[in-house]
């Protein structure tokens, strides 16, 4: 059993770590990848926020967007503010292949989750077939599999796909987001009457996530969460 899945299993409980590098800092950490210090000033996503799309709102209502045209998700749990340092230590994760800092992600993201309400099974924000052979790997998948694993969930590597290599959505301006993810995901599962958990690293306009949540829903989910390591503020 590794570090990590020791200390997923004895949340609330005091586990000395072996000494390593902070990320961040560099200074010898005891309590993870990022030290005590670093984790004190990162951006954890604990202001008011939306509890559909979890945007920051001034008092914790469904904002204005989601009133106006409610998403195919019913909540979002989002671990970061997309800000420094976790857009640096994200960006590490997927771009320069510091995968362990995916597990790290995975750990801090199961304390936020509603242990009362959890979902039927786990899907990872999946990549066309072109983008992962480029990468090597779904970032959002090493993320998700942890997180399944330590809550018994079912994770569907296959259940759902990509059907478009679609332009990366940080390349296009905000309001041609949504049109570019429309018809870019299939699902061949029978989700009727399930709860569905969809995880990615990053939501920012919530595009990506609503398709992906539209291909479930017409598979029969009826309830479908979206938890997200960052969210833009």
């Amino acid at each position: 059993m590794s570090i990590f899945d020791r200390t997923i299993l004895n949340i609330g409980s005091k586990i000395d770590l072996p000494a390593q590098p902070c990320v961040l800092c560099g200074s010898m950490s005891h309590h993870g990848i990022w030290c005590e210090a670093c984790d004190v000033a990162m951006p954890y996503h604990n202001a008011p926020h939306c509890p559909i799309c979890a945007r920051t709102t001034p008092a914790g209502e469904v904002c204005g967007q989601c009133l106006k045209k409610r998403p195919a998700f019913s909540r979002t749990v989002a671990l970061l503010g997309y800000s420094f340092p976790a857009d640096r230590l994200i960006q590490a994760m997927k771009y320069n292949e510091q995968l362990a800092l995916a597990k790290m992600f995975a750990e801090k993201l199961l304390q936020r989750l509603n242990r009362s309400r959890l979902p039927d099974c786990v899907i990872a924000m999946p990549l066309h077939p072109a983008r992962l052979k480029s990468r090597g790997f779904n970032q959002a998948q090493l993320v998700a599999a942890p997180l399944a694993r330590t809550l018994g969930i079912p994770l569907l590597n296959h259940a759902c796909s990509r059907l478009r290599d679609t332009p990366s959505q940080t390349s296009l301006p905000f309001r041609e987001r949504g049109r570019n993810m429309r018809g870019a995901f299939g699902c061949n599962a029978d989700f009727a009457g399930k709860h569905v958990a969809l995880v990615d690293d990053v939501m920012t306009t919530g595009a990506s996530m609503n398709a992906l949540a539209k291909a479930v829903r017409k598979c029969g989910a009826t309830d479908i969460s979206a938890w997200v390591v960052a969210r833009t503020t």
